[in-house]
């Protein structure tokens, strides 16, 4: 597990670049805010997490499946996480600012993608 990344992962690098590309600027990882964000965007007071399917608990999603071997150890870990993922949004929402969650598996079809993201940033 170590050698899972945190930060500038493939799926956070694609929104980012989306993201640009349709105009928007952003700050990244601002560890001021609840669960430092992975993309900040302080002109809509709007953040974004772009979560990994399996890590987050992505609900009816292939790539969430739990492994059979460890299963107790691997559902607790993923029920800290969304426990966590649903406090900081909660934090998020109090201070005033709108999360937005982008999953691993929405990064595929950049068009739908951009549809949203035009739709939540409006």
């Amino acid at each position: 597990m170590a050698s899972v990344k945190s930060k500038d992962t493939k799926p956070e690098i694609i929104v980012r670049k989306l993201l640009h590309s349709m105009g928007y600027r952003f700050r990244l990882h601002r560890k001021d805010l609840p669960g430092s964000p992975d993309i900040v965007l302080p002109k809509y007071h709007k953040v974004i997490f772009i979560h990994g399917c399996f890590w987050h608990g992505h609900e009816g999603c292939l790539r969430a499946k739990i492994p059979e071997t460890n299963r107790e150890f691997w559902e607790e870990k993923i029920r800290k996480n969304v426990k966590r993922d649903r406090d900081n949004c909660t934090k998020l929402i109090e201070l005033g600012w709108q999360p937005i969650i982008i999953w691993g598996c929405e990064v595929s079809d950049l068009e739908k993608l951009r549809k949203r993201l035009r739709i939540e940033l409006s």
